[in-house]
Order: structure tokens, then C-alpha cells, then sequence
């Protein structure tokens, strides 16, 4: 990969896409302020609705949580997979939290796509964030089968990557092992998060999910009865 090039996607778009992402937040949240919601579209249609958003809402989070984990206690990872079935336990979890992710998401995808009801309520932003969704799940998964260990490699190279981010000194050359589908992963991540603010996904920001855990809720209309009297 041209050195050019790739300093331009390690060491300047995490830079570029974190920049539009605080700033368009913060703008949309100041001047649109009912725009942070979900648009939720779970009344017209519940049952398909639940086999998505549940899914992947629970593989996703977990995936991140493991993101984040390897990145503030890398060496803590690596001294859990030093020993093997320790090592194969935390890579089974890992690719199962992203078939979770990827099974829910393909329902999400194929609801948008097959109930007209839901169609209409589905913008452009909606579709092109799917396609990265999709484009982050189904590369993160096939990273985690094609090359494994992925939690020990993120550990001993993303992570210090990363953090020379946070130290505004981008070290790129630190990707430079990683193989083609790993960096993919990596950009559409950043693309992912300079496209975040643009969509729906911004009501994570204020909303919290507790319908996650929460039992079952019935809704009652609350509007007066018909009459059952019979006008001469």
C-alpha cells in the first residue's frame, strides 16, 4: 500500500471522522433537537422487529465491550490468552457475539426490505448505514475465521496504534502486518463513525435501551369508547 495512502486512512481519516462526528452531533443536537430518535418503526410490525433490532443491539454491544476491553487493558488479554483454552474461549464468544450481531442485522435488512409498511418509513441514510453495518459485521467475522487470535493481535498491534491516536502522534506503520480484510475492517469503522452522526443511530447518545431487559408492554389507546346507543 502506498505510504501516502495509507498515513491518509490510519493517521488522518480517524482524525477527520471524529472531528465531523463531535461536530455534527453537537450542531444537529443543538439546532434539531427532536431528530435524536430511533424513527422507531416497531409498531408496524413487532414480532420481525424483535428477531432484528434485540439481536443485534445484545452481538453488537458485546463486540464493542470487547473492543473496548483489549483496548484499555491489552496486556490483561494477553496474559488470559496465554493460556490455550482460555485463548479458545474468548475467540468462541467473540465470533458467536458476531454471528448474534450478523443474524440480526439480516433480519433488520430483510424486514426494511420486505414489509412495505416499513419500506416507507426507511430513508437513505437508513440504507447506507446498513451497508456499513454490514460491511463491519460480515469483515469482522470473516477476520475472526480466516485470521484467528484476532484478540491477541489487537491487543499487541491496534492497541498501541490506537493509543498513539490519543497522543495526536498516528503511528500507522504499526498496521502495516495487519491483512487487507483487517484494515478494511478498520476504515469502514472510522467511515462508520463519520457517517454516525448523519442517521438515526444518534438517539444511542440521549436514550437509553431498556427495552433490552424490560418484560413485555401492552399498549392501551387512551380514547373514549364507541357508543353502544342506537340514535333514532
Amino acid at each position: 500500500m502506498n505510504q501516502g495512502f495509507q498515513f491518509f486512512l490510519f493517521g488522518v481519516l480517524p482524525y477527520l471522522a471524529l472531528a465531523i462526528f463531535f461536530l455534527v452531533t453537537i450542531q444537529r443536537y443543538r439546532q434539531e433537537k427532536f431528530s435524536y430518535s430511533s424513527l422507531s418503526s416497531q409498531l408496524l410490525e413487532n414480532k420481525k422487529h424483535f428477531w432484528g433490532t434485540v439481536p443485534f443491539h445484545y452481538g453488537i454491544l458485546l463486540v464493542l465491550a470487547g473492543h473496548v476491553v483489549a483496548f484499555l487493558i491489552p496486556r490483561a488479554v494477553l496474559a488470559w490468552n496465554g493460556t490455550p483454552w482460555r485463548l479458545y474461549v474468548l475467540e468462541s464468544t467473540a465470533l458467536a457475539c458476531g454471528l448474534l450481531t450478523f443474524f440480526g442485522l439480516v433480519n433488520v435488512i430483510v424486514r426494511r426490505l420486505t414489509d412495505a409498511k416499513t419500506r416507507k418509513v426507511t430513508t437513505p441514510s437508513d440504507w447506507i448505514i446498513y451497508l456499513l453495518l454490514a460491511v463491519q459485521v460480515t469483515s469482522g467475522i470473516l477476520v475472526a475465521y480466516l485470521h484467528g487470535w484476532g484478540s491477541s493481535w489487537f491487543a499487541s498491534t491496534v492497541t498501541p496504534w490506537l493509543w498513539s491516536l490519543v497522543q495526536l502522534a498516528p503511528e500507522p506503520a504499526r498496521l502495516e502486518t495487519l491483512p487487507l480484510l483487517a484494515k478494511v475492517h478498520i476504515v469502514n469503522a472510522w467511515v462508520l463513525i463519520g457517517f454516525f452522526p448523519f442517521t438515526r443511530l444518534v438517539h444511542v447518545l440521549v436514550v437509553p435501551n431498556p427495552y433490552l431487559w424490560r418484560k413485555p408492554q401492552l399498549v392501551v389507546w387512551n380514547r373514549p369508547a364507541p357508543s353502544s346507543r342506537t340514535e333514532v
